[in-house]
């Protein structure tokens, strides 16, 4: 894991605005957040973790800059 990212989980709840609240102030704050999908996460949404990555990151004030298994990379 690299110094200074910060992970967090996405779990059964989802994507909430409180998560993506919490995305973009440590984004703002470290300047990289990684994001993991939990497995009760993707079953609950029914789709594949390429659309779930889509919808994180059209709601990130950031870039996706990595995207491996179902950790997703974002970076301001």
């Amino acid at each position: 894991m690299v110094k200074g990212v910060v992970t967090i989980n996405v779990g059964k709840n989802g994507v909430t605005e409180s998560l993506i609240n919490e995305i973009n102030f440590l984004l703002e704050k470290r300047g990289a957040v990684k994001v993991r999908m939990l497995r009760n996460f993707r079953e609950s949404s029914g789709k594949d973790k390429k659309e779930l990555a889509r919808e994180i990151a059209s709601k990130v004030k950031g870039r996706l800059v990595d995207f491996r298994g179902f950790v997703l990379t974002f970076e301001r």
